[in-house]
């Protein structure tokens, strides 16, 4: 029984690892190809990755309708949505989605150690521990990855802005004033910085919507979590109140950005020669050794213990 469990659940992770793989390797290209020979403006932009056109499956209804029955706090759900929007996912319904998926994983690392609690161990006091392990691992995992994703993000952001920061000050010095340049922006990077084009979309519905520049900059900023882009929107800010030149602001960030970029690229490469220690120690040594030592060595136990049995005897 045991083994067919285990049967199942190797072909599952072969299948979810194909479908993975044929996904970024067929389909997501396929898209891309055909974004690329379309209309590269975009008029009407989906900023929200749930999409209120889209029907979702009937696994994701399944798992909302879980998350729907999930008693949840003020500041639990304070907390996962603004994890969630930093994530890119702004849908009134993708909270309900994390913590139903966060019970079905439980529920299902439950299962699974469970079923295999033979195969982990033999003593019942540690089952029990493994069984609870598992479930936690299960409930906790979804938050994680969310972080994960967090985590990315905001990388591709940090990435995406000097190309933004150049296009803004081509903009400005062309005689377009912030507002036109954030929409121009936006709209220009949809296919080689999505996250970030989807930022300044929102940015510039805001401000279509009523909201001051200073604010919908502010929310920018709270919005991702990211300290470049912080502090992009607080020079931003400072120019606009001032009156400062605009396009000598951005011009001196970006400067200041590849500067910064190529100092901790530095120090990335000074700390190489200090990372590679262990790893030559522990591997690359023993194999120097083994090649270098291992001829003699193997001599010695050739010749020289009969010799020191011949003395003994």
């Amino acid at each position: 029984m045991a083994a067919a469990f285990l049967s199942i659940a190797f072909f599952l992770l072969l299948a979810g690892v194909i479908t993975v793989f044929g996904y970024k390797r067929l389909a997501k290209p396929a898209q891309i190809y055909e974004q690329l020979g379309g209309v590269v403006s975009v008029q009407n932009p989906t900023i929200d990755r749930v999409g209120t056109d889209e029907q979702p499956g009937l696994i994701v209804s399944v798992i909302e309708q879980i998350g729907q029955q999930v008693p949840l706090t003020p500041v639990d759900i304070t907390a996962a949505r603004g994890e969630l929007i930093a994530a890119g996912y702004r849908g009134d319904q993708s909270i309900f989605i994390l913590y139903g998926l966060k019970v079905v994983m439980c529920a299902a690392m439950l299962i699974l150690a469970f079923l295999f609690r033979d195969m982990i161990t033999s003593n019942g006091v540690l089952r029990i521990v493994a069984i609870v392990a598992a479930a936690g691992a299960g409930y906790f995992g979804p938050t994680l990855y969310l972080e994960y994703l967090v985590d990315k993000r905001r990388e591709d952001l940090r990435l995406s802005l000097p190309d933004a920061l150049d296009l803004m000050v081509v903009c400005v010095e062309a005689g377009l004033g912030l507002d036109q340049a954030i929409q121009y922006v936006g709209r220009e990077l949809a296919v080689s910085h999505p996250a970030l084009a989807q930022e300044l979309q929102l940015v510039n519905l805001e401000m279509r919507a009523g909201k001051r520049r200073g604010e919908a900059l502010r929310n920018l900023s709270e919005r991702t979590g990211e300290t470049e882009l912080g502090k992009l929107v607080a020079i931003l800010i400072q120019t606009d109140k001032f009156g400062t030149s605009m396009s000598e602001s951005l011009r001196t960030h970006s400067d200041f950005m590849r500067v910064r970029r190529r100092q901790e690229a530095e120090e990335r490469a000074g700390k190489v020669g200090v990372k590679l220690v262990f790893p030559i120690f522990f591997c690359i040594l023993p194999a120097m050794m083994l090649v270098a030592a291992g001829p003699g060595l193997l001599q010695i136990f050739k010749y020289l213990f009969p010799m020191m049995r011949q003395f003994k005897a």
